[in-house]
């Protein structure tokens, strides 16, 4: 059975787990979410999710929420991507919940905020503070890069899938590779894996769809 990615291009948290299925080689296909026109809040969505977000994942009877415990069952079903011994493990779950908290969360924020909000609707002062935040997080990233190709271990992981998902989108959030050549560097190395596709073309789902 082919496994089932409920996602949207514009999502990061889906961009994630769509990376580490095709990396691993796990058969899957997408399920639009029309979030844009309030699919996600729709009764119908909140049976299969009540946190009413993507991305879900079913395989088989199994049905995941939440990207990071997605790319946990995705490594460890697989056995991939998940570095070397007990040590790396825990160092990639560290790097996760950091993305979660304080790269990924704040990103799918401020460039929701900056991009697909009405300009009248955004918050004052809320996007240059938390443009402000984000700039500590890249110096944290890019400086944890320095010296090393991946951020755990000899070879990439679901670290890496987590931390780079919102840096691949063209919409403005205050972010700029240039700024930060040990990142740029590493995206570019992701983007060079076998199967890689950028967000817009691996999932459905396009800002130009609604243009």
């Amino acid at each position: 059975m082919v496994a089932k990615l409920y996602c949207f291009g514009e999502s990061g948290n889906a961009y994630k787990v769509a990376l580490a299925l095709t990396f691993t080689g796990t058969p899957w296909e997408p399920v639009f979410v029309d979030f844009f026109r309030g699919e996600a809040r729709s009764p119908a969505f909140k049976a299969i999710n009540e946190m009413g977000e993507v991305p879900v994942f079913v395989d088989g009877d199994l049905k995941l929420t939440q990207s990071g415990v997605i790319l946990d069952y995705i490594s460890r079903k697989t056995g991939r991507f998940y570095g070397a011994g007990e040590v790396e493990r825990m160092e990639v779950l560290r790097w996760l919940f950091w993305d979660n908290h304080k790269l990924s969360g704040q990103i799918g924020t401020t460039r929701f905020l900056s991009n697909f909000l009405a300009e009248e609707k955004r918050p004052q002062g809320v996007i240059p503070f938390q443009q402000g935040r984000l700039k500590v997080a890249y110096g944290i990233l890019n400086d944890h890069l320095a010296g090393r190709d991946w951020i755990v271990g000899d070879g990439p992981t679901i670290a890496d899938f987590s931390c780079c998902s919102y840096l691949y989108y063209p919409e403005p959030f205050g972010f700029s590779r240039t700024d930060w050549p040990n990142v740029d560097a590493w995206l570019t190395r992701i983007s060079e894996l076998p199967g890689w596709k950028h967000p817009y073309d691996m999932m459905p789902g396009n800002p130009s769809d609604r243009a």
